[in-house]
């Protein structure tokens, strides 16, 4: 298979700890990954993309839902591992221009929103773009303005990550130039935990039944 101009990384270890086995219990009929490589294989501009998985029962499903497997060496799987490191892997043995980073506990994502964080990454001539939203957190007992007059700052969601892939390489995620995308409530969400896993698991059912839309 020839490489590919843009290449998307799904990143999921055996390891999870929060929730174990996170990355493929079952969530609204399907494992938390197949909503992401469904994802992924409908996006119009990715290339290619890829489960990285150290773990043979994730790799199994990954397959079952017809992605490619990235076996990831186990450095690369512990809970000390960065994400860097396993996008650097990445594009050492897949080498490519652009990376595209889908987590697989972001599951409410369209691959038109993947599409759109794409293009934009690329006509505005970034080094990244990170999608989020504006957190206006302030500790309690520090704040002495209205919350509408807070100016917050971008909180990156872990959604949709593109990243120029020769930064990658030298081990930065970011570069100079950001594109610091805002998206919807309810693609912010991010499993960390059993409340989040009950809040995401709504939001897909009720989109499968139509009942909201993206």
């Amino acid at each position: 298979m020839k490489n590919p101009t843009t290449l998307a990384v799904i990143p999921a270890r055996g390891g999870s700890k929060g929730i174990p086995r996170k990355n493929i219990k079952s969530i609204a009929g399907k494992p938390l990954i197949a909503w992401t490589i469904e994802a992924a294989r409908q996006s119009s501009l990715i290339d290619r993309f890829v489960v990285s998985t150290e773990d043979a029962e994730i790799a199994g499903v990954a397959l079952a839902y017809g992605a490619e497997v990235l076996d990831r060496p186990t450095e690369y799987a512990s809970d000390d591992a960065a994400t860097v490191d396993v996008l650097r892997h990445a594009v050492k043995m897949i080498p490519c221009n652009t990376v595209v980073l889908l987590q697989a506990t972001s599951p409410v994502r369209s691959s038109s929103l993947i599409d759109e964080c794409i293009r934009e990454f690329s006509e505005g001539g970034y080094d990244s773009l990170a999608t989020g939203f504006i957190c206006k957190y302030i500790e309690y007992a520090k704040n002495t303005l209205r919350r509408q007059d807070i100016q917050g700052f971008f909180y990156d969601d872990g959604n949709v990550y593109v990243i120029k892939a020769d930064l990658i390489g030298g081990g930065d995620r970011y570069g100079t130039k950001i594109c610091r995308k805002v998206i919807g409530r309810r693609e912010n969400v991010d499993i960390d935990d059993e409340f989040d896993f009950w809040i995401a698991e709504k939001i897909l059912s009720e989109m499968g039944q139509g009942l909201i839309n993206f």
